[in-house]
C-alpha cells in the first residue's frame, strides 16, 4: 500500500483524484497534493480562476478545464475518456474538500461508471475548524450544508435540525446569513451559536455568542466572505454532552 501511494499518478487503470485544496491560506497543502497536481493529465476545476491561483503559486503547469454544475454532459464525457484510456484526472472544488456541498459528485459517479479508480486526497475543510473554534460541544454534531431556498422545504429542514438537540453546522452565503439566524431563532428559540468567517484568511473572524447576538452583530455590520454557522443544541442536550465529556 505504501509503495502504491508513493508511485506516479495514473497507470494501467485510470484514476480520479479528489483533491482537497486550501480554503484560504495557500500554505495549507500536502506534499501528496502538489505531486498529484503535477503528474495528472488534466485538472478539472469547479472554479478555474481559483485553481490557477494555487497552481501558479506552486509553479504547476498542468492543463486545467472547468467542471461545474453548468458544464454539461460533454465535459464529463471528455474526462471519462481520459480515465478510460488509463489517464489520470484531478478534481478540485472552489476550495476545501470536494463532493461536500459542491458539484464534484457527478464527476465521481462518472469515473466509477467508467471503471476508473477514485482516490481521496484529504486536506482542508471549513467544517472542522469552525466546529472546534466555536467552543460548542464536539462529541456529536451534524453537518447540514446549505439550507434549501424554497420556503416550505427550508422550514421543514430547519425544524428537523433544530429538534436534534446537538451541535449543527451550516454553510451560508453572507447575504443570507441574517435570514438564517432569524429563522433559527424563531423555530428553535435562543441557542448558543458561533459564526466562523473567512477561515484561514487574513480577515478570519469567529464571533461566539447566541443566535440573537449573532443576528444583532451581522444586522449592524453585514458579513463578508464565506460563512460557517455553528449552532448548539438545547440546554438539556448540552448538559448531557458535558457529562459525557467529563468521564
Amino acid at each position: 500500500m505504501a509503495a502504491e501511494s508513493e508511485g506516479r499518478a495514473g497507470g494501467e487503470q485510470g484514476t480520479l483524484y479528489l483533491c482537497a485544496t486550501p480554503i484560504g491560506n495557500l500554505e495549507d497543502v500536502t506534499l501528496r497534493l502538489l505531486r498529484v497536481l503535477k503528474e495528472v493529465e488534466v485538472i478539472a476545476a469547479e472554479d478555474t480562476r481559483r485553481a490557477r491561483k494555487l497552481l501558479t503559486h506552486y509553479d504547476i503547469h498542468t492543463r486545467v478545464v472547468s467542471c461545474h454544475q453548468h458544464s454539461g454532459p460533454g465535459r464529463l464525457a471528455e474526462l471519462a475518456r481520459v480515465l478510460q484510456q488509463g489517464g489520470s484526472v484531478a478534481y478540485v472544488s472552489e476550495s476545501g474538500t470536494p463532493v461536500i456541498s459542491d458539484p464534484g459528485r457527478a464527476l465521481m459517479e462518472t469515473a466509477l461508471e467508467a471503471g476508473a479508480r477514485v482516490e481521496m486526497l484529504p486536506g482542508p475543510s471549513a467544517i472542522l475548524p469552525a466546529v472546534v473554534l466555536s467552543e460548542l460541544p464536539t462529541r456529536e454534531f451534524t453537518f447540514a450544508g446549505f439550507p434549501p431556498r424554497k420556503a416550505g422545504r427550508r422550514r421543514k429542514f430547519l425544524e428537523r435540525l433544530g429538534a436534534l438537540g446537538h451541535t449543527v453546522v451550516f454553510f451560508e452565503a453572507p447575504g443570507r446569513l441574517c435570514r438564517l439566524l432569524e429563522e433559527l431563532l424563531e423555530l428553535c428559540g435562543e441557542r448558543p451559536a458561533a459564526v466562523a468567517r473567512e477561515l484561514t484568511k487574513v480577515h478570519e473572524e469567529v464571533f461566539r455568542g447566541t443566535l440573537r447576538t449573532c443576528l444583532e452583530r451581522y444586522s449592524q455590520t453585514a458579513p463578508r466572505g464565506e460563512c460557517v454557522l455553528v449552532v448548539g443544541g438545547g440546554s438539556e442536550a448540552r448538559g448531557e454532552e458535558a457529562e459525557l465529556d467529563d468521564r
